[in-house]
């Protein structure tokens, strides 16, 4: 049973969010590594939220898409505070 880890993109279905899964892949000929995501669509029963990191396993089929279950939130997302912009340094 393999465990994989990715990242919340989207959480805008019920009971649903969408996790983007990245790896890197060596080209064979040139040996230049680059990234590459593939989504999946997996059960929430958490509730989580746009950003977290989460990790899900296989699991029975649920819907068309969904054959994912998230069994942990790894990190969550931290709330990003704005600094307040001086008028002070604004030039006319």
């Amino acid at each position: 049973m393999k465990i994989f880890t990715g990242q919340v993109v989207s959480t805008k279905m019920n009971k649903t969010a969408t996790v983007a899964v990245e790896r890197i892949v060596v080209h064979p000929m040139y040996k230049k590594r680059f990234k590459r995501t593939k989504k999946y669509h997996v059960h929430d029963e958490l509730g989580v939220k746009v950003g977290d990191k989460v990790s899900f396993v296989a699991c029975r089929p649920i819907s068309k898409l969904k054959k994912w279950k998230i069994i942990e939130v790894v990190d969550k997302k931290k709330k990003e505070v704005k600094k307040p912009v001086s008028k002070e340094g604004k030039k006319k």
